[in-house]
């Protein structure tokens, strides 16, 4: 067991940012954390660095209590963080080398790897390269050079792909592959389901500081069979539509975006006919409606009522 997190509890004033949260992560998963803003997973993660002292639960990493043991735990992780995090005042190879230094790695033993790393993220031939002039990608994947120098056990990513062009995005979402295959564990934050269900073997989704759901991709893929999608497009938004359509039978959800209404409805509950009853009974003219099976974003939406972007 790579960690053990046990009824988390942390407030900041009236705001329970983790309540109650519990979470274990065996050795060489890939952890999908995924939440609207707000939801707690940065407060989370930076519990489990030990950077916030939490108000009770108890939190063990490599069996190690985080409280009693940050500094040494710290020494086997890697943290990407969202932010980009290293100086442009360095080259390439001197930002490496100092966060590799960081961790205790010296002389030849440091240059070795600090070279592995740039290799690893390819950009060993802008190695005497000031960062400022790098593109989005390639700034992203110096933060990720600086993570994994020291090559830890641990990998924390938080929105690792923000602000990236696609190919950049498909080279770090390979890298996190590698980096798995070669041994690490690896928690991944994102807004995008599609990059988790990439990259991931299992998903937790967190909401108002609590875990709501807890599986594999092939579980939580089980899970959204059973629900199926309609969008209907009316001439003009109507927002109480939408409470009427949330009474009918099946109806996990409906939300409305300009004039198109999102139905979320258990497969098979046969309501086309109260749903399309509910628009009629209004002022508004139906154009158009389409019918798919639900996905993992769609299963989002069901338990947190919000979209995974809000």
């Amino acid at each position: 067991m790579i960690i053990e997190a046990k009824n988390v509890i942390k407030r900041y004033g009236d705001l329970i940012a983790n309540d109650n949260l519990s979470l274990e992560i065996n050795k060489g998963e890939v952890v999908g954390l995924v939440g609207p803003n707000g939801a707690g997973k940065t407060t989370f993660l930076n519990a489990l660095l030990g950077n916030i002292a939490i108000e009770s639960g108890e939190i063990k990493i490599f069996g190690k209590d985080i409280r009693k043991q940050a500094i040494e735990i710290k020494q086997n992780i890697g943290v990407v963080p969202q932010d980009l995090a290293f100086y442009n005042e360095l080259t390439a190879f001197e930002n490496v080398m100092f966060f590799g230094s960081l961790f205790g790695l010296k002389g030849e033993d440091l240059k070795n790897k600090v070279k592995d790393a740039l290799n690893f993220t390819k950009l060993w031939e802008k190695k005497d390269t000031f960062p400022s002039s790098f593109s989005g990608g390639m700034k992203r994947r110096l933060n990720i050079a600086c993570s994994i120098v020291h090559r830890p056990s641990l990998l924390l990513f938080d929105e690792p792909t923000v602000g990236v062009d696609p190919q950049s995005r498909n080279h770090i979402l390979e890298a996190i592959k590698i980096l798995n295959q070669e041994g690490s564990t690896i928690i991944y934050t994102s807004h995008y389901m599609e990059e988790v269900e990439t990259i991931c073997s299992r998903v937790v989704i967190i909401d108002k500081g609590r875990v709501i759901a807890d599986g594999t991709i092939r579980e939580l893929e089980e899970f959204v069979k059973s629900e199926q999608l309609i969008f209907i497009t009316i001439d003009k938004p109507n927002y109480t539509i939408v409470d009427e359509i949330k009474k009918v039978y099946g109806v996990n959800d409906c939300s409305i975006i300009n004039n198109v209404l999102t139905v979320i409805t258990k497969y098979g509950a046969e309501n086309i006919s109260q749903i399309m009853e509910c628009i009629s009974k209004t002022n508004c003219k139906l154009l158009q409606i389409n019918m798919e099976k639900a996905n993992l974003e769609d299963l989002f939406l069901t338990l947190t009522g919000r979209t995974l972007r809000d």
